[in-house]
């Protein structure tokens, strides 16, 4: 069997051995394609594999067709919004994320943007503190959970909202269940995304929703640009001056909202939440054991198309 390693922002050197020694045991060959820039150069080195690991990477119709002895991708990671998924079950290819490796890394990226903001980007002038505010968590898997546990530790009041998570569940880790999205926006200071990418949540953080967040609020987003509704939030902060926006994801409209809201907008300059060197391991070498385990003994465990 052959493995490609696609990554146009590569696994650490740690990670990269720890995969090729769970494809060594198994008697797989590993190709690495790392800090590539054409997507020709990936069309080209899908050619003749059994098998992929990606990151971020686009893997979409086209470099499924290139593919043709292709029989599984994993996103090392839990978004897995960059795989076309109904192009990947019409090419018969299994489809995998690595739910929770990163999750921690994610949900400590949070806290420090919510410490960052909530001292005025450490501009010399008194900020807050984050102990006694009430979190908001929007969508209670893998990274609401870390978020959570590490709110605890900050002293704040926690209320989580998920569509697919049964309140008790909520309740179970300590956390309040809010009833709906908008009662979570409305009793919140603050409010943390967790959702993914999808038809219904695409642009659902809208001028409606946020607006209904109490005075100095703040709205942390480490989840996916595509859910903010960027006009909507323009104009809701040109009305409101007491907001704030924190995002790991760059808007489209970054810098108008850099040049409009200094001070109360800050966004990394690339996706931070799974860079750190934990996070990039146990997601590397996760995927490149899911692999061994689809393609020896049939697993399909984390599956997502």
């Amino acid at each position: 069997m052959k493995v490609l390693v696609a990554t146009e922002k590569p696994f650490s050197g740690v990670a990269v051995k720890g995969i090729k020694e769970v494809f060594d045991a198994a008697g797989y060959e590993v190709v690495m394609l790392e800090k590539y820039t054409e997507k020709s150069q990936l069309l080209d080195a899908v050619k003749d594999v059994d098998a992929m690991i990606i990151r971020s990477d686009k893997v979409d119709a086209e470099v499924l067709d290139a593919a043709k002895q292709l029989k599984i991708v994993v996103r090392a990671g839990a978004g897995y919004d960059n795989i076309d998924l109904a192009a990947a079950t019409a090419h018969n290819v299994v489809a995998m994320n690595t739910p929770g490796q990163n999750a921690n890394s994610v949900a400590e990226l949070v806290f420090g943007l919510l410490v960052f903001g909530v001292r005025n980007f450490f501009n010399g002038t008194s900020g807050t503190e984050l102990k006694g505010k009430k979190l908001g968590i929007l969508a209670f898997g893998n990274v609401g959970r870390n978020v959570a546990r590490v709110a605890k530790g900050f002293g704040m009041d926690i209320a989580a909202y998920d569509a697919y998570c049964p309140a008790e569940v909520i309740e179970a880790a300590g956390v309040t269940a809010a009833k709906s999205q908008e009662e979570l926006f409305e009793t919140c200071d603050i409010v943390s995304l967790h959702i993914p990418a999808t038809p219904e949540t695409k642009q659902s953080i809208n001028y409606d929703l946020v607006g209904k967040m109490k005075k100095g609020g703040i709205l942390v987003n480490t989840a996916r640009k595509e859910v903010i509704d960027e006009a909507g939030l323009i104009k809701l902060m040109e009305e409101r001056e007491d907001l704030k926006y924190l995002t790991d994801i760059k808007p489209d409209a970054d810098a108008e909202f850099a040049e409009r809201f200094p001070g109360r907008y800050f966004a990394t300059p690339k996706k931070m939440g799974a860079q750190t060197a934990e996070a990039n391991v146990n997601a590397g070498i996760a995927a490149a054991n899911q692999i061994v385990g689809f393609l020896r003994d049939g697993i399909t465990k984390f599956k997502v198309n």
